[in-house]
């Protein structure tokens, strides 16, 4: 499991023209799922997503995490982030999970996120086409694995 998380001062998805989840200041996290990924990767991932370290103390260093600053959580499942781009000049998919194998997968983070973090996480829909909007703060942007 990956995931690209942008700090933000505001991010929101939209399908069809239609906000279906939109945050103020917190995490922007595209989602990854590969084959095999279950619930280690889940409850790690969801650990990392709220305690990784990106927001500013009082002295302005990265020392506090989503959980600490109580900001939203946007996750938006995304496939190509799975991508094998090691060579050629066309991505392959066979290293991210099948539709089925990642929805149910990437509804357990979700979960589990929401059950962890009061300060709201919204999401995406799953398989839509979807048009993410964001104002990334800093820029700050990482990538992490589960």
């Amino acid at each position: 499991m990956l995931a690209l998380i942008q700090r933000v001062t505001g991010a929101r998805v939209d399908v069809d023209g239609e906000a279906v989840g939109r945050i103020g200041p917190g995490l922007l996290a595209l989602v990854g799922i590969e084959p095999g990924d279950g619930e280690a990767q889940v409850a790690r991932m969801a650990g990392r997503l709220l305690g990784y370290r990106v927001f500013a103390d009082d002295e302005g260093r990265m020392n506090r995490s989503l959980a600490d600053t109580g900001g939203g959580l946007l996750l938006v499942s995304q496939f190509t982030l799975a991508a094998d781009t090691r060579s050629g000049m066309r991505p392959g998919f066979s290293t991210a999970a099948a539709p089925a194998e990642a929805e149910q997968v990437f509804g357990r983070l979700l979960a589990e996120c929401r059950a962890r973090h009061p300060g709201g996480v919204e999401t995406g829909r799953f398989g839509a086409n979807m048009a993410v909007s964001l104002v990334n703060d800093g820029p700050v942007t990482f990538l992490l694995r589960a």
